[in-house]
């Protein structure tokens, strides 16, 4: 089993999507990149911990390659635009690959000059080592209460 943490906007659609996806096990929201170890939705949507809405994903490298992984990142969202997707704005919607090794690190960065020469260079996604993980499920668990 291995690990992706990615940043793509509100994490609700892509967990959705990324559940969907043959060989994804497990999907988790959770905030990454900011400065904080614990921090909560009210926190994060204030800008002040710098934290990024993240959608982590257990999958089974046998039936998807971390490469794959993040071929559906890309069409997932819009990494074209800073800081925002759709309409959600602020810095905890950017578009960024948190990365856990240099295998990944790699692997994201020839993802993205593929991308740009595409895009003519507009991708706006960076690239991160993990930091500060927490995972949102207390906050997912009140979402699907109202439900």
């Amino acid at each position: 089993m291995e690990i992706a943490i990615l940043g793509l906007g509100c994490f609700w659609g892509p967990e959705i999507k990324f559940s969907k996806v043959n060989g994804v096990i497990k999907t988790e929201v959770g905030y990454c990149g900011g400065k904080n170890k614990e921090t909560n939705y009210e926190e994060v949507c204030t800008g002040a911990t710098g934290h990024a809405e993240v959608v982590k994903l257990d999958f089974d490298p046998n039936i998807i390659s971390y490469e794959k992984i993040l071929n559906y990142f890309f069409e997932f969202h819009d990494p074209t635009t800073l800081n925002s997707q759709g309409p959600d704005f602020g810095t905890q919607y950017r578009s960024e690959i948190f990365y856990l090794n240099e295998k990944q690190k790699s692997i994201a960065e020839k993802i993205i000059t593929d991308k740009n020469l595409k895009l003519s260079g507009k991708v706006v996604t960076k690239i991160s080592l993990v930091k500060n993980y927490c995972s949102a499920e207390e906050y997912h668990q009140r979402y699907l209460e109202k439900r």
